[in-house]
């Protein structure tokens, strides 16, 4: 049986959904301090990651405790809703898109968010909206979750079971995927710049990662620097994080970075979830968990801000993908300067917290008891 809801993988998730938001709004100071500044991954990796851990972790205990047709139909019933925000979610950034446009003469936004198809062949472009092959900047990561939820029937019967099995599976799809060219169909680049086909494995690794933690383990006795896999882990996020700071000066970086490396470590791509990307996210991972054993630092007033933006991630996540060109417009309306830069962008972090706020408020308002002992429905 899984153990119950996990304050850090809200916490982290929480954290991941800033970390997108500041990564998307260009030239913004912030971002300099996200997750993609110090390895290989970033933010995409996490949410990925954990979108696995968690549905595995709630879909599960209804397969459990319901059967396996009821988990189907609760999975579809909430890829269903994905869809329909996708498509909500799509016809807003457009909007916003257009009126940031309006109000920036220096740069056209509608270009670089993507959107240019829409303007060219609108009719064509609504078709391709709803059958997920148009997807501007800022979308993708909401079409990669629903097409990997609606896999998830697949494999949830025999993941709860044997997950070493699924993981392999898993494995084998991800290595052949790239080079016989396995990805979903698109608009502009031709295929999804987030190829599921790939990225099933970081999703399926969440999966089995949430049935590993719900089993029981013997106590680790050793010091961390008394553990290999530890200081392995712990060894090439270091290195990957050095190499990373190295690109902000590429003749520094030419200059020590051995030819063999780079022919081994370029290009990192992430469209097909390069190995070095995933490696470098399964091991900060794993150090972090190492790190962090316990749920007690969760407690703190800053850590719970995130841990309810994760609670309530789609949320969150929809209001910082509207909010990202609201900010690059009101960045760009004073020349990016910096002040504006860093107003805007904690200014975003304000309100997707105040949005988590509200609705933690209003679903606790909603399980209010009546004096009557009933609950409230209004």
């Amino acid at each position: 049986m899984l153990n119950g809801r996990d304050p850090r993988i809200d916490f982290f998730r929480g954290l991941a959904l800033i970390f997108i938001f500041w990564d998307h709004v260009p030239h913004n100071p912030l971002g300099q301090i996200t997750l993609r500044n110090f390895g290989f991954s970033d933010a995409a990796e996490v949410f990925v990651f954990l979108a696995g851990y968690a549905s595995v972790l709630a879909y599960s205990k209804v397969l459990q405790r319901e059967g396996y047709w009821m988990a189907c139909l609760k999975i579809l019933r909430r890829a269903w809703v994905l869809y329909v925000v996708h498509i909500f979610l799509l016809a807003m950034l457009m909007g916003i898109v257009f009126f940031a446009n309006s109000k920036v003469e220096t740069r056209d936004l509608v270009q670089e968010m993507g959107l240019t198809h829409f303007i060219t062949n609108p009719q064509q472009a609504l078709t391709d909206e709803l059958l997920l092959r148009f997807k501007p900047n800022l979308m993708d990561p909401l079409p990669l979750y629903i097409v990997l939820l609606l896999g998830l029937p697949l494999v949830l019967p025999v993941l709860v079971r044997k997950p070493l099995a699924v993981v392999a599976v898993s494995l084998v799809v991800y290595l052949l995927a790239p080079r016989l060219g396995w990805n979903l169909a698109a608009i502009a680049d031709g295929v999804w710049y987030f190829n599921p086909v790939t990225w099933q494995f970081l999703f399926v690794l969440g999966g089995a990662a949430a049935i590993h933690a719900g089993q029981p383990r013997a106590p680790q006795t050793r010091a961390l620097h008394q553990q290999p896999v530890f200081l392995a882990a712990a060894t090439y996020t270091l290195l990957a994080g050095v190499i990373t700071l190295s690109w902000r000066w590429p003749q520094i970086h030419d200059a020590v970075m051995p030819a063999v490396l780079s022919e081994l470590l370029y290009p990192i791509s992430k469209t097909d979830l390069s190995p070095v990307r995933l490696l470098h996210f399964l091991a900060l991972a794993y150090v972090t968990a190492k790190l962090l054993p316990g749920r007690g630092w969760t407690h703190n007033w800053l850590a719970q801000q995130s841990c309810r933006m994760g609670r309530y991630s789609l949320e969150v996540f929809c209001l910082g993908v509207l909010l990202a060109p609201l900010a690059d417009m009101l960045n760009a309306q004073v020349n990016d300067a910096w002040p504006m830069q860093i107003f805007s962008a904690l200014l975003g972090l304000v309100l997707m917290a105040g949005l988590a706020a509200w609705l933690e408020f209003n679903k606790r308002l909603n399980q209010t008891p009546r004096r009557d002992g009933h609950p409230l429905n209004s």
